[in-house]
């Protein structure tokens, strides 16, 4: 089956529509598939929940779709990088579900594990708690989380080979692999494709069976979300 698409807006398209759960990976601007986000905005879906660790950037990232209010709730662990997402959320405009960024990324692992539900500790006593079933194990409190099944995923890759399996590169790896392996289609952008074969198998980070369409963007952005400048004084 062929999964490379000429383009980020051809890889989405037939499969993007309104009122998804989507999947996108990155920590920050590190890792994110800023091609795939463009083209999302640009496909107009609409009334999306959105499954990411950050929430972008005042026009970049996810924040391009909170700009054109395409967003109408985000699974998120920290969002506070983003004035456009702070005023919607406290306006009541955007809904959010505040979780923890281990349990975040457990329930993306766990959704593409099959594993429906798990136990954890973390957030016990909290809001993160209200309206979850609880459990003792060995005379500690448990809360249980569901797992995440996006029926989208847009992720971030350094190379693939024409299969589909991939590499990531470094720290840009973060949330891309267990959004990839939980989304029930996966579309990733990736700076180098290779013929099938080409990869040491040894090498491979996620197997092309989770990889179902590619996108080829050489020349990413790769935006810095913070930069520190030290000068003489």
């Amino acid at each position: 089956m062929k999964k490379l698409y000429p383009s980020a807006q051809a890889a989405l398209a037939g499969v993007v529509k309104d009122g998804q759960l989507i999947a996108v990976g990155g920590f920050g601007l590190c890792g994110i598939p800023e091609a795939l986000i463009a083209a999302l905005r640009d496909s107009g879906a609409k009334n999306l929940t959105c499954i990411s660790n950050n929430a972008g950037v005042d026009g970049f990232g996810l924040g391009l779709l909170l700009e054109t209010r395409q967003i109408k709730k985000m699974i998120s662990s920290y969002v506070g990088e983003n004035k456009e997402f702070e005023r919607q959320f406290l306006a009541g405009e955007l809904e959010l579900e505040f979780t923890p960024q281990g349990t975040l990324a457990e329930k993306l692992r766990a959704g593409g594990a099959g594993i429906p539900a798990f136990f954890t500790k973390t957030g016990v006593g909290t809001l993160v708690a209200e309206g979850k079933e609880t459990r003792e194990f060995d005379g500690e409190t448990y809360i249980m989380e569901r797992s995440l099944t996006p029926e989208v995923a847009l992720v971030k890759a350094h190379i693939a080979d024409q299969s589909g399996n991939l590499i990531f590169r470094r720290t840009a790896r973060n949330f891309n692999p267990a959004a990839a392996m939980a989304g029930r289609t996966t579309i990733v952008e990736v700076e180098q494709v290779v013929e099938t074969g080409a990869l040491d198998p040894d090498s491979i980070h996620l197997p092309g069976i989770y990889v179902h369409r590619i996108v080829h963007n050489p020349n990413p952005e790769k935006r810095i979300e913070k930069r520190t400048l030290f000068g003489q004084s």
